[in-house]
């Protein structure tokens, strides 16, 4: 009687540990990550892939990240071949039916949004391109309500028990991020038509929403290093036509930034440009805070 009373308990014990289990998530970048955790609240687990001084281009698909994912639930991506590099491996080892591209816990934010900047020829020649469009998707803050809507219904989606919960979160949030889009929008104002060059082309989204005029990148072609020359010839360019900064991921070296700003007599200006890539975009909401702050600061 005492041994099935114990096997009676174990099994409740272990029934009740599972209903309350937390829902796995592997997020390649920061950004997804704070959003799923707007999202999910206290019934998921999240794992970030990268950091927010990572390139995402180019991370290894180490041990650690193929255990991660071999354990998930649901990952999300960029998608848009941001990850082309390292996430199929991964996926590939992890093994994990659950999460491959086309099952349901396979989730590309990319997807849910429209896509600038698609290349009007697709030649490696040109440097890092990428066919569906620029996929730096988080510089545009509109673009974060549509993930967050598209991810939601997912979260309901895989993880039934908790649909209610998710759904509450997601109007929570979205009210909340309207207020806050609303509040951005008149506090960048100042921005519209403001020129800049970018270190990276990875500002399509940013200068789409915000009416930034990009002059001129400091990379001769997408992810290939600036060289002296061509510096040169953007000095140049910036004679004709005279910019207020350059712009620069928190996680890209400041060299050449900082040889043309001395002497284009122009400010560098270091945005996020994910969660957590400075010390002012602790969350989401901070992200672009701080964002529309460093260009106001490098504008006036």
């Amino acid at each position: 009687m005492r041994s099935l009373f114990r096997w009676m308990l174990c099994a409740w014990l272990a029934a009740a540990g599972s209903a309350h289990a937390a829902f796995n998530v592997f997020a390649t970048v920061p950004e997804w990550a704070a959003l799923c955790q707007e999202l999910g609240g206290d019934k998921v687990r999240i794992y970030t892939a990268t950091s927010p001084l990572q390139d995402p281009h180019h991370v290894q698909a180490k041990p650690s990240l193929i255990a991660r994912a071999r354990s998930a639930d649901l990952v999300i991506a960029t998608g848009a071949e941001l990850e082309i590099g390292w996430l199929p491996l991964v996926l590939q080892q992890a093994g994990n039916a659950k999460v491959q591209p086309g099952s349901p816990g396979y989730f590309e934010a990319a997807s849910a949004v429209p896509m600038l900047g698609k290349p009007a020829r697709l030649d490696r020649a040109e440097g890092d391109v990428h066919p569906q469009g620029d996929p730096h998707i988080q510089g545009d803050a509109r673009n974060i309500g549509r993930v967050a809507a598209a991810l939601a219904q997912r979260l309901a989606q895989l993880d039934a028990g908790n649909a209610a919960y998710y759904q509450q979160r997601y109007q929570d949030f979205a009210a909340r991020w309207n207020a806050a889009m609303a509040k951005w929008a008149q506090e960048a104002a100042p921005l519209k038509g403001v020129r800049v060059v970018v270190q990276h082309k990875g500002f399509t989204y940013l200068e789409a929403w915000l009416g930034l005029q990009e002059v001129a990148a400091l990379e001769p072609k997408p992810g290939m290093e600036p060289t002296t020359s061509h510096l040169a010839e953007v000095l140049a360019i910036l004679e004709r036509q005279p910019a207020k900064m350059v712009l620069r991921a928190a996680y890209q070296s400041d060299q050449a930034s900082q040889w043309l700003a001395q002497r284009a007599k122009i400010r560098v200006v270091e945005l996020p440009f994910t969660v957590g890539g400075t010390e002012g975009a602790k969350d989401l909401f901070a992200f672009y805070e701080d964002t529309i702050q460093r260009l106001l600061k490098g504008a006036a």
